[in-house]
């Protein structure tokens, strides 16, 4: 269990993007976004939370909603040295809060059993579609 003590924000204005690229590729969770493209994901989002320790981002959670009936989890992560430590549910718990009467809805392939504790049900069969090139627009 790592000492550092845990900080949880959903604030956005001292985020190091770049700092958070570098951890994203080092815990193998990059998804080829650069620095500002990450900036611009969670900037666009409803909610996110981040957590840090010693200064260092060590979680994320995002969430799109429509702020009615549905909203949408993604970009679920801790970095690796802190997992099994409570840090996801804590994430997972700040931004549920903000979301009462949504249906929320996420993708997970290898944690199913986790988002259980918290609640979750398996529910029907998504489909995916990339419009064009991922990760090339013109926003």
């Amino acid at each position: 269990m790592n000492s550092d003590a845990i900080t949880y924000t959903t604030e956005l204005a001292q985020v190091d993007w770049e700092a958070m690229k570098t951890i994203l590729l080092e815990d193998n969770f990059d998804n080829g976004r650069t620095p500002q493209q990450l900036c611009t994901s969670f900037e666009n989002s409803f909610l996110c939370v981040i957590a840090y320790a010693g200064g260092r981002i060590i979680g994320t959670v995002r969430v799109l909603s429509d702020q009615v009936c549905n909203a949408y989890v993604v970009d679920v992560w801790t970095y690796s040295p802190y997992r099994h430590q409570g840090i996801a549910s804590r994430m997972m718990g700040i931004a549920l809060e903000k979301l009462p009467g949504q249906h929320v809805y996420l993708f997970t392939e290898d944690a199913e059993e986790f988002y259980a504790t918290l609640g979750f049900n398996r529910r029907g069969v998504g489909l995916e579609l990339v419009v064009g090139t991922w990760l090339v627009n013109t926003f």
